[in-house]
C-alpha cells in the first residue's frame, strides 16, 4: 500500500468507508445488517452504491462477476454469522476463478466472543482454504490499514481475501491514515527462461498455444496475437476461457475440455511444443473428449503463469516462466524474432487449421436433434442463441448438461466476456454473476445461461434486478430435469430416475409477477427474436426456453464405475 497524506481523527466506520473509496470501490453487494450498519450508513456519502440482494451467496457471485468483467476488485458484505456463512460457496467459486473478491465479514462483538452468543461462529477457519489472504481486525485503529491490504492482495494475487471485523470495532474514535493504492507491475519472467522458451518455439515443427485466463486478466490478447502470427501457431482456449483469443482470427481453433472444439483437440495432439500462456492447465480441462486422448504426452510444454505455485503442478513442463502473460508473450515474440528473424507464414498449416475448423463446424451442426411439440432441441436452441447474441455481450453460464453443451457454441472476439462456473462447478452461479458483470460494465449486454434446476437457486435475484434497475437477461433451459445427473442415471443406473425430475412453473410468468419481463419460447424460430427483444428492451428479462429432454455426453465418465450390489434386496439394482 502507498503512504497516505497523514493521520486523521475519525471513527472506524469512516476509516473503513474512506479506505474503500480510496481504492476506487463504487459498488458493494450484500444484505444490510446491524453488524456493520454504522459504516453502511456512510456508503452513499462516499459515492458507494449498495446493491441489496436476496441471498448472500448471490452477493459474492455478483462481486465475482463484477471483478471478472472490470478487472477491478469486487466487494461483498453481510451480517455476522449466517449472513457470512452464506458467502462460502461463492467465495470458493471466486477462488477457482482467480477473481479479486474482497469479503467483508463483520463478526460478533469482541467482548462476547466465545460465549456462544446470537449469530456467533468462527468466521476465519471456514474461509481458510478458499482465500488468498485473511485478516482479523484486532484493533479499531487498524481497520483502514487491513482493509486496504485486503484489496491490494486480492488484486495482485488474483483471488478472494477476507477482512473479519468485530462489530463493536466500527464505533469509537481513532487516529489513522487512509492507505492509498500502490500499483505493482508484473514482468515477463526470468530472462534465461524466456530465452529457453523462445528457442523451443523458434525450432518447433508444430507449436500450439493454449490461451488461459491470464491472457484476458493481463490485457494480453494483442501480444498473444503477435506471437501466434509470428509462429503461425494454432491458439486453443483453455477450458471455459473462450474469450482469451478472438474467435474470428484464422489461428483461433476454439476451446479445449468438456464439450470443447474437436478441431482444437486434433491440432494440439500434433504439437511438439505447447505454450500454456496464463494457464494452470487444470486437470479437468485436459481430459480426453470425443474419444480423443488429445494431450500430446511427448510435447515440450512451456508454462507461463503469475502464480508460481501452479507451474508444473498438473503437467510436466520443459520451461516454467513465473511472469505476466502479456509481458511474457511480448518478450517471447521479441526473442523469437532475434533468434530466427521474420518467419514466413505457414500456409499449409493455416489451410489445415481452416479445414479442421470447417469439419468440426459441420459435425457440430449434424448433432442437432429433432424438435418436439412445444419444445426445442437443446443444440438447435444454442445455435439460435449464438446467432442472435450481440457481438459485445457478456455471457455467464451455470453448471449442468445444457449449459455445458454451450461450450461448443460460445465464441467471443472480446476478452472478459465469458464467465463460467469454473472448477468449483456450483449451481446457481450464472445469474448473479451476470448481474455483477452488468453493474461493472453497464455499457455491455449481460446474459445468463441457466438450467431449470439451478434457476431455483437464483431466481429470487430477479427482484434485485427490478429494484436496482439492472437489465440482465436470463435464458432458462427448461427441460424439466437435472440433466447432468439424469445422464448418469441413464448410463450407470438402468434409467432409474430418483430426484432428477422437475415440475416447473411458467418461469416467464413468475418473472412478470416479480416486475420483470418474461418471454415463453416453445418454438425454434422464436429463440433468436426473444433474445434480441430482451437485450433491446433494457429491462430485466427471463426467457423460459422450453427444451426437449435430449442430453449430451456425461460430464464425468472418469468418476464412475459400474455399480455393484451384494445384499439380496439390492441385487436387482445391479449394473445397468
Amino acid at each position: 500500500m502507498a503512504a497516505s497524506a497523514g493521520k486523521l481523527r475519525i471513527t472506524p466506520s469512516e476509516a473503513f468507508v474512506e479506505t474503500l473509496a480510496a481504492y476506487g470501490t463504487t459498488d458493494v453487494f450484500g444484505i444490510v445488517g446491524s453488524a456493520y450498519m454504522d459504516a453502511h450508513d456512510l456508503f452513499p456519502l462516499a459515492g458507494i452504491r449498495f446493491i441489496s440482494v436476496a441471498h448472500e451467496q448471490n452477493a459474492a457471485h455478483m462481486a465475482d462477476g463484477y471483478a471478472r468483467a472490470t478487472g477491478r476488485h469486487g466487494v461483498c458484505i453481510g451480517q455476522n454469522g449466517p449472513g457470512i456463512t452464506n458467502f462460502v460457496t461463492a467465495i470458493a467459486a471466486a477462488y477457482w476463478a482467480h477473481s479479486p473478491v474482497v469479503a467483508i465479514t463483520p463478526e460478533a462483538g469482541s467482548l462476547s466472543a466465545g460465549l456462544g452468543g446470537f449469530q456467533e461462529t468462527e468466521q476465519l477457519p471456514i474461509f481458510s482454504k478458499i482465500t488468498k489472504w485473511q485478516t482479523h481486525v484486532n484493533s479499531p485503529s487498524r481497520i483502514a490499514e487491513l482493509t486496504g491490504r485486503a484489496i491490494h492482495y486480492a488484486l495482485h494475487e488474483r483471488g478472494p481475501t477476507q477482512v473479519n471485523i468485530p462489530r463493536d470495532y466500527f464505533y469509537g474514535e481513532i487516529e489513522t491514515a487512509i492507505p492509498q493504492p500502490l500499483p505493482v507491475g508484473r514482468g515477463a519472467g526470468d530472462p534465461a527462461a524466456i530465452a529457453a522458451a523462445a528457442k523451443l518455439l523458434a525450432e518447433a515443427k508444430f507449436p500450439v498455444i493454449v490461451a488461459g485466463g491470464g491472457v484476458a486478466v493481463s490485457g494480453g490478447v494483442g501480444e498473444l496475437t503477435r506471437l501466434a502470427e509470428l509462429l503461425t501457431a494454432p491458439v486453443a482456449n483453455s477450458y471455459l476461457h473462450n474469450d482469451t483469443f478472438p474467435n474470428g482470427h484464422a489461428l483461433s481453433v476454439g476451446p479445449l475440455g468438456y464439450q470443447g472444439s474437436k478441431a482444437a483437440m486434433e491440432l494440439i495432439a500434433q504439437a511438439d511444443v505447447v505454450l500454456a500462456l496464463g494457464s494452470r492447465l487444470g486437470p479437468f480441462g485436459t481430459l480426453p473428449q470425443y474419444g480423443i486422448d488429445y494431450w500430446p504426452a511427448e510435447a515440450k510444454v512451456i508454462q507461463v503463469d503469475a502464480d508460481f505455485r501452479v507451474l508444473g503442478l498438473v503437467k510436466p513442463v520443459a520451461v516454467a516462466i513465473h511472469g505476466d502473460a502479456r509481458a511474457a508473450a511480448a518478450a517471447l515474440a521479441d526473442e523469437v524474432l532475434r533468434i530466427r528473424g521474420a518467419i514466413p507464414r505457414n500456409e499449409s498449416r493455416l489451410a489445415e487449421i481452416a479445414a479442421r475448423k470447417a469439419a468440426w463446424a459441420a459435425e457440430l451442426a449434424a448433432q442437432a436433434g429433432a424438435n418436439e411439440s412445444g419444445r426445442v432441441d437443446p443444440r438447435r436452441a444454442l445455435t439460435a442463441l449464438a446467432r442472435s447474441r450481440p457481438a459485445n455481450a457478456m455471457v455467464a453460464t451455470d453448471i449442468g448438461n445444457v449449459c455445458s453443451l454451450s461450450n461448443s457454441y460460445l465464441h467471443f472476439d472480446e476478452p472478459n466476456s465469458f464467465f463460467a462456473a469454473m472448477a468449483f462447478g456450483n449451481c446457481g452461479y450464472a445469474f448473479p454473476t451476470a448481474i455483477g458483470a452488468k453493474v461493472g460494465r453497464p455499457d455491455r449486454p449481460a446474459i445468463a445461461y441457466v438450467g431449470d434446476g439451478a434457476w431455483g437457486m437464483s431466481l429470487a435475484e430477479v427482484m434485485t434486478c427490478v429494484r436496482e434497475d439492472i437489465p440482465v437477461v436470463a435464458v432458462v433451459f427448461d427441460n424439466g430435469q437435472w440433466g447432468a445427473e439424469k445422464r448418469n442415471q441413464i448410463d450407470y443406473f438402468g434409467s432409474r430416475f430418483l430426484g432428477t425430475g422437475l415440475a416447473n412453473p411458467d418461469f416467464a410468468a413468475v418473472a412478470r409477477a416479480m416486475g420483470a419481463d418474461g418471454i415463453l419460447v416453445e418454438h425454434e424460430d422464436q429463440v433468436g427474436d426473444a433474445l434480441s427483444a430482451a437485450v433491446a428492451s433494457g429491462r430485466p428479462t427471463v426467457i423460459d426456453l422450453r427444451l426437449t429432454q435430449a442430453l449430451g455426453e456425461p460430464f464425468r465418465r472418469d468418476a464412475f464405475r459400474p455399480p455393484r450390489r451384494l445384499l439380496d434386496k439390492y441385487k436387482a439394482h445391479g449394473a445397468a
